[in-house]
């Protein structure tokens, strides 16, 4: 059920071999649809060739290049891809529905992951809307996660309406900062001007190795976090095949021991009207210290020639805020963004620490019918959830009733039983809602740094 950080259990299980789920089989063939895996093959095979076309149909995306098509092929490799073909459509062998999907770790509190199910690159082609695909996909997907152990699924969502029918809840959201670096000042530490370390400029070939360095410790102390695929390395450092990002740079903060502290990749954007009012674009700032952190952002937000600062994919709870000296050069945007779904109950809950002790049973209602039912969640002194699944009903104990995508959405602790009781998302009463939500707090702000 848990691990703890030197372990990666979600490695050992392989993603690519997760059998195709029956019931979605069934239902779609009735429709006179076939439900396929898609091996990634070698270069220029047809199979996943069209399903690579499919997936950039689907999000609107341009006709990729081969070089690309081969570059995200090798990035496939031990996914799961998984294609709905129409035998009666024009275009026989081009994908209709497309879904990618891999097991990767997920940290739940400091220091502890609980293997998750990711899935990615959901896509539906407008021809075949309103049959139920999505629905056999997401629950496929589901139900093949659950059969395979895994007591989590995850994704990040280009639409927010779709994946609450199916369970998901937005954990961790995201805000994105628009920063005028001209009316910001700095009021923060300034760790470089004060000999606690330096900053360096980071060569091309190197970033990859150091980000991954770096955010396999950082990612362990941020709920919310998931284990990243080599993409999110390879794109950090803007070495895509066939599509180089060569405008990506990077610096990085070292602590007077020489040790990597912190890491800033960036792009930068000259100004058409004012070369001094150019703008710099953050594509990822990994600190795992606070001084990394001050460092790093007081290097981008004085940066030469730069007026304006952006990033996305920060915490709800940013320190920054309080390193500039005017907080009304911030515009700051929030929005959902990492979507969790609880496939069971007890391993789920017994991953993580806890702040409070006490006793909750949760009356769990789940549509798709995977992780319902009642639990009694006992917390110990030391933070430790024990969890049972209740047969008969137990009035001396404080109950909440919730769905599994109101549970998922309260897991992390960023969102707060309080709030959803006063949306009337659950029921309980005001003083149990106060005592979930502080055995639930988060060890910190929960986030999740990047797109999957």
């Amino acid at each position: 059920m848990t691990n703890d950080a030197t372990s990666a259990p979600a490695t050992a299980l392989d993603s690519a071999a997760l059998p195709l789920d029956p019931v979605s089989t069934e239902s779609l063939a009735a429709q006179g649809l076939s439900y396929v895996t898609v091996e990634p093959g070698e270069e220029g095979e047809e199979p996943f060739v069209r399903w690579s076309e499919a997936v950039d149909r689907g999000f609107i995306g341009e006709r990729a290049k081969p070089e690309s098509i081969e570059a995200w092929r090798k990035r496939c490799v031990g996914s799961r891809l998984v294609a709905v073909m129409d035998p009666g459509a024009p275009l026989a062998d081009h994908p209709v529905a497309t879904v990618r999907s891999w097991a990767g770790d997920l940290t739940v509190d400091l220091g502890r992951t609980l293997p998750t199910w990711a899935i990615s690159a959901v896509t539906v082609s407008s021809t075949h809307r309103r049959r139920g695909i999505a629905r056999a996909l997401l629950e496929g997907e589901l139900r093949a996660a659950a059969a395979a152990g895994l007591a989590m699924a995850g994704l990040t969502v280009s639409e927010a309406t779709i994946y609450g029918r199916y369970g998901f809840g937005p954990a961790a959201a995201a805000t994105s900062w628009k920063i005028n670096t001209r009316r910001a000042g700095w009021v923060g530490p300034q760790p470089v001007r004060d000999g606690r370390g330096r900053i360096d400029i980071v060569e091309r070939d190197t970033v990859q190795e150091k980000a991954r360095e770096l955010f396999e410790r950082v990612r362990l102390t941020r709920p919310g976090e998931m284990e990243p695929t080599d993409s999110y390395y390879i794109g950090l450092a803007g070495t895509f095949e066939g599509h180089p990002n060569l405008k990506m740079r990077a610096v990085s903060y070292t602590d007077t021991d020489g040790d990597l502290r912190g890491l800033l990749v960036y792009q930068a954007q000259p100004s058409e009207e004012s070369f001094p009012d150019s703008s710099l674009s953050i594509s990822a700032l990994i600190a795992e210290t606070p001084d990394a952190e001050a460092a790093l952002w007081h290097f981008a937000l004085t940066h030469d020639l730069i007026g304006t600062v952006t990033a996305s994919e920060l915490s709800m709870d940013e320190p920054l805020r309080w390193m500039v000296e005017n907080q009304r050069a911030l515009t700051v945007t929030e929005s959902d963004h990492h979507w969790l779904r609880i496939l069971d109950v007890p391993a789920a809950l017994a991953a993580r620490r806890y702040r409070a002790p006490g006793v909750v049973v949760l009356d769990v209602v789940d549509p798709v019918g995977i992780a319902g039912g009642r639990y009694r969640l006992e917390i110990t002194d030391d933070g430790e959830g024990r969890v049972t699944r209740m047969t008969e009903p137990n009035d001396d104990d404080a109950a909440v009733r919730l769905g599994i995508a109101e549970l998922s959405a309260l897991y992390l602790g960023g969102v707060k039983a309080r709030t959803l009781l006063a949306a009337g998302r659950i029921e309980t009463d005001g003083e149990t809602a106060t005592w979930f939500d502080a055995a639930f707090a988060p060890a910190a702000s929960p986030r999740l740094s990047y797109w999957y």
